[in-house]
């Protein structure tokens, strides 16, 4: 598993005071009040203060102290250490864990490898294979069951068929 998770990225400085805006990957903005520390392009910065509001998470970051600084930082993702973040709960998985994992139907039919999830309202998954890639909705119904050790999500075939998009 990555020791480090994806939980943001930087939209644009807020404020003159060095404070950053945030949009959180995470499935709360509050999730962040949990990170000590935060990594933008391999550098460790420590969270001096967190408020979150309106879908956004404003950061105080030691080593960024004004406007200029903050601008620098505009565009990178922010990633955090696992141990720091919330436990996903049941029946919810980090991306990180389940990119690479094996497309299956409940026959063992190989559909290829999950290559990307796109977050929305009903998250959008994309499959490789052949060369080829497979769009479907996490949509009720698809996704059977995901063994996160093994890198294996297996989808109910009928039910992939008519919500994929190849």
């Amino acid at each position: 598993m990555e020791r480090t998770l994806i939980i943001g990225t930087v939209l644009k400085p807020q404020g003159i005071r060095g404070e950053i805006k945030v949009k959180p990957y995470t499935d709360s903005a509050e999730d962040f009040k949990s990170f000590k520390r935060v990594f933008l392009d391999g550098e460790e910065y420590r969270v001096l203060s967190c408020r979150t509001g309106a879908d956004a998470v404003f950061l105080g970051l030691r080593g960024v102290p004004d406007r200029n600084a903050a601008e620098l930082l505009r565009g990178k993702e922010i990633s955090a250490l696992r141990e720091e973040a919330p436990d996903p709960g049941e029946g919810r998985y980090y991306i990180a864990d389940l990119l690479g994992s094996e497309l299956v139907t409940e026959e063992g039919e190989l559909l290829g490898t999950l290559t990307d999830i796109r977050q929305a309202a009903t998250d959008v998954y994309t499959v490789l294979r052949e060369g080829k890639e497979i769009l479907f909705p996490a949509a009720r119904g698809v996704i059977a069951a995901v063994d996160v050790g093994a890198k294996r999500i297996t989808v109910n075939k009928r039910r992939f068929e008519e919500v994929a998009v190849l």
